[in-house]
């Protein structure tokens, strides 16, 4: 009989760890696994904000998947559709080209993309903060309103081009800001005489009551001090009612002129959860803690896309999805389905969280390990130790931390790489959110 496929859809933390984990609990011919992914490499999304800073390179933080994995049979596309009934994954390839791939068991693991809502241009006018290629977008976008600042005559233009309005006060989002502001800091400094520092504005909206609430109130007052101190504006509940090419209104009434909206206000699952007809909550799969979909023989949900029950709180709620719960849900899974090509029982996921960590730049950092708040230089080290251990391959840890040395040491060149430079680097352009089939266009793909 020949050996069951695994497909792993998703090559975020969850489907490299589960990857990882079945190369080394199975046998090669006990599976054939299968990775699909448009990508051939893990992003490490925590380190994005230092991407866009300039603080560390593209590869560093994007490890080769060819690295990482020795036996997994890669597919170069994204999945736009599943057919549970005929289990088959609709695969869109990068050439354009759809095609089907039959799965005995499917782990679904296709991440989040960013939560957008009803705000009058915000998809025509937002920037956003979820791939690696929107990052290298950002910075190239940033250098050029300080390039262009410094070449107008026009004193509104030049405001609105120092003007950086960045929306979600979560980490991302801080992280972001903060990055950002230390970059255009410097480069003004550095090589803009012309352009007065002081002219340059950074504004952190967030339609919460606190910044990072995650990190408790003492911490988030911490950060919030921090970032207000070096000049960032901080505007909590509040959020944008409009935004055009050259304005961002905000719901308080008030109007900033401003060239460059970053939209870092959340995440939701993947759109590809609407083609499998299963229970969702808040838009993610309802799963078992085993991470079984009820009534979808041979599929497992975990990560971004998931609503795995948390028993390690016991309350009924969910794990967040973060990249501590994704990894670990992903080597979990693989002893999942190594205990049922066994015929052995599965064991159910439970974790507690070991804390949190936020990179505000420089040495600037709060952090709460294992519930112990940090913040300052101590809280600096626990984040960015963090950071090279979770990064999957010693050549990319090798590469960010001589990075981060290099940068402290030398400082940075601000160039622009003219990446997508004719065009605007909005949402639609990068997360490609209107590939996906209906079930019924699935259905009937599957069928013919």
């Amino acid at each position: 009989m020949d050996a069951p496929n695994i497909v792993i859809v998703g090559a975020g933390f969850a489907g490299v760890e589960a990857a990882r984990g079945l190369e080394r609990a199975l046998a090669p011919g006990d599976a054939r696994i299968t990775l699909i992914s448009p990508n051939d490499y893990q992003l490490y999304l925590p380190l994005l904000p230092h991407v866009a800073a300039g603080v560390v390179t593209p590869q560093s933080v994007a490890p080769s998947l060819r690295r990482i994995l020795r036996r997994t049979e890669l597919v170069p596309g994204g999945v736009v559709g599943i057919d549970p009934a005929a289990k088959v994954c609709v695969v869109h390839k990068i050439t354009g080209e759809l095609v089907d791939l039959p799965y005995d068991y499917l782990l679904l693991t296709p991440g989040s993309v960013t939560r957008t809502f009803d705000i009058p241009g915000l998809l025509d006018e937002a920037r956003g903060m979820k791939t690696l290629a929107q990052a290298v977008y950002l910075r190239d976008h940033v250098i050029a309103q300080l390039d262009l600042a410094a070449a107008t005559p026009d004193e509104d233009e030049r405001a609105a081009r120092l003007q950086f309005v960045v929306v979600g006060g979560g980490y991302a989002g801080t992280e972001t800001a903060a990055c950002l502001q230390r970059l255009t800091t410097a480069a003004a400094k550095r090589y803009h005489p012309r352009l007065d520092p002081a002219l340059i504005k950074w504004h952190l909206i967030d339609v919460a009551p606190k910044l990072l609430p995650e990190l408790g109130d003492k911490l988030g007052a911490s950060a919030l001090r921090l970032l207000s101190g070096r000049g960032v504006h901080i505007s909590l509940e509040t959020s944008v009612a409009s935004v055009t090419e050259d304005k961002v209104t905000l719901t308080d009434g008030r109007v900033l002129p401003s060239r460059t909206l970053v939209w870092t206000a959340g995440v939701a699952a993947s759109p590809l959860v609407d083609s499998l007809g299963a229970e969702t909550v808040r838009g993610r799969i309802v799963t078992e803690a085993d991470f079984r979909v009820p009534g979808l023989d041979g599929v497992f949900a975990l990560g971004d896309a998931a609503a795995v029950p948390d028993l390690a709180k016991g309350d009924g709620s969910y794990c967040v999805p973060t990249a501590q719960h994704a990894a670990r849900q992903g080597r979990h899974a693989a002893k999942v389905l190594k205990a049922l090509l066994s015929g052995l029982p599965a064991t159910p996921y439970k974790h507690k969280d070991l804390g949190l960590v936020v990179d505000l730049g420089g040495h600037d950092a709060v952090s709460k390990p294992l519930g112990i708040g940090l913040k300052g230089v101590p809280a600096q080290v626990v984040a960015r130790g963090y950071h090279l251990y979770a990064l999957r391959t010693g050549a990319a840890r090798f590469r960010t931390g001589a990075n981060w040395l290099l940068n402290a040491v030398a400082g940075d060149d601000f160039v622009r790489t003219g990446f997508l430079a004719d065009r605007k680097g909005t949402l639609r352009d990068f997360e490609h959110t209107d590939v996906y089939l209906t079930p019924e266009e699935v259905a009937a793909r599957t069928r013919a």
